[in-house]
């Protein structure tokens, strides 16, 4: 179990990343408290722009997605595809991609 764990934790990592922000409640600004410029005091972070943007994206709502970060989508799609290939990956015996 601990070598599965280890041996895919990135495609943990994404998928995970991807559920919490599914299920995040992009409308509440405070629902991000472990962002370092907001405790700060700092009003706007990018960081939080993108996650919002990729949470109000999951959600069905694109034009409110635009407008808290214009990378929601691009990233949004960089991640969908990083969890097929590493999920790819895991399924498929690497002799299987050997061409000879």
């Amino acid at each position: 179990m601990i070598k599965f764990l280890k041996s895919n934790l990135e495609l943990i990592f994404w998928v995970a990343a991807i559920i919490a922000l599914a299920a995040a409640n992009p409308s509440l600004e405070s629902q991000y408290p472990l962002c370092p410029l907001k405790l700060m005091g700092i009003a706007w972070c990018p960081g939080c722009g993108i996650g919002h943007a990729i949470s109000w994206l999951l959600h069905g709502n694109i034009a409110k997605s635009w407008q808290a970060h214009w990378l929601g989508v691009p990233a949004v799609i960089i991640i969908t595809y990083r969890i097929f290939v590493l999920g790819r990956a895991m399924l498929m015996p690497k002799k299987a991609f050997k061409f000879e």
